[in-house]
């Protein structure tokens, strides 16, 4: 049964009306999913070699069982040809269907409809059971904090410089690449503004062969750790002929388990963002199959809002890099957000999610 109904809004401006799926769980129970969209403004304009934008938009989903409502957030990506109007049809398409963090793997893709089910499944169940996400995972132990990356964005190399410089006190920037010889000028400019702050770039696909070759040695000697996706998903098989003296993360080349046969030999480090796999539960299998492949892992996010961060914040645990920085990015956020001392990330509390 579908039907529109009005929804609690969580964001910053209030949201559309959402659209309501009933669905049967039980004979005696049943699960009522909601899809509302929100809008969070930015603290100032976010630019990456793809474009900029002023304010982040999510898709927030509810799943009500019994009284009981647990909440995940998605933030579809137009990389991916995602909209907030596909992915709300997306989950609208289910139905009346049986839903659960099981089955919802073989009803949806990979992508940001089932990452917002997923999650919001998960909260749903742990509230049911009066208990913390990581409790019902026998993998899992009470996540601790982490250290988070802060992102610098793409702009000349002077506002780059001064971006550096107001966050110099912090231990990891991420730092927006476009394309070109001026990423050597960026990268200067923000090693002259945080002189002793660990640094790692992300290209966006931007780059080509040759300007790897060109750009790796330089980035190497002022101190770059890494770099994100430095060329196109569909390009990328040169990357397994080159000399990767500055090492690899796999971020648009990698979704879920099945990105990592056509990954080998090309990457050194893996990106693991739930929107991406589809949710907490793939992200977490995800996490564990990258490192027993031997691959180094990262896990990154959406511009989106504490609900977002909050389930990755389990995958996170214990792994190389963490840029779960979002929240950082926002003018405004949720309720009860979570908790950022500078740059140290802590759980998120039961009230927000999980």
């Amino acid at each position: 049964m579908r039907r529109l109904t009005a929804s609690p809004g969580w964001g910053a401006s209030p949201p559309s009306p959402p659209a309501v799926l009933e669905t049967k769980k039980k004979k005696d129970r049943s699960l009522l999913i909601s899809v509302s969209k929100d809008v969070f403004p930015l603290a100032q304009v976010f630019r990456i070699s793809r474009g900029a934008r002023t304010e982040a938009k999510v898709l927030t989903v509810s799943v009500q069982d019994n009284g009981v409502v647990g909440r995940g957030e998605c933030v579809p990506y137009a990389r991916y040809d995602e909209t907030l109007e596909s992915v709300t049809a997306e989950i609208e398409v289910l139905g009346d269907v049986e839903v659960d963090n099981k089955s919802l793997y073989d009803l949806l893709p990979a992508g940001a409809a089932r990452n917002a089910l997923d999650c919001a499944l998960w909260d749903s169940r742990a509230k049911c059971a009066d208990k913390r996400v990581w409790d019902l995972i026998p993998s899992l132990g009470a996540p601790g904090p982490v250290a988070t990356a802060f992102t610098l964005s793409l702009d000349a190399p002077e506002k780059m410089e001064d971006q550096a410089r107001e966050n110099a006190f912090r231990p990891l920037l991420k730092t927006k690449l476009g394309g070109g010889e001026e990423d050597v000028a960026r990268i200067e400019a923000v090693r002259r503004g945080a002189p002793e702050a660990r640094i790692i770039v992300d290209a966006n696909e931007g780059w080509t062969p040759d300007l790897y070759r060109a750009l790796a040695p330089v980035l190497l000697r002022l101190g770059v750790e890494m770099v994100e996706q430095p060329l196109p998903a569909s390009d990328d098989d040169m990357l397994s002929e080159l000399d990767r003296v500055l090492p690899v993360c796999a971020d648009e080349s990698c979704h879920d388990r099945a990105s990592l046969p056509s990954l080998r030999g090309k990457y050194d480090i893996v990106n693991i963002k739930i929107d991406k796999t589809g949710g907490l539960t793939e992200a977490l299998a995800l996490k564990m199959a990258a490192l027993e492949e031997g691959y180094r892992v990262m896990v990154g996010c959406m511009v989106g809002s504490s609900l977002a961060m909050a389930p990755a914040m389990l995958v996170a645990q214990g792994v190389d890099y963490v840029d779960l920085d979002g929240p950082l990015l926002l003018a405004e956020d949720r309720a009860h957000p979570l908790r950022y001392d500078a740059s140290v990330l802590h759980p998120p509390e039961a009230a927000l999610w999980g």
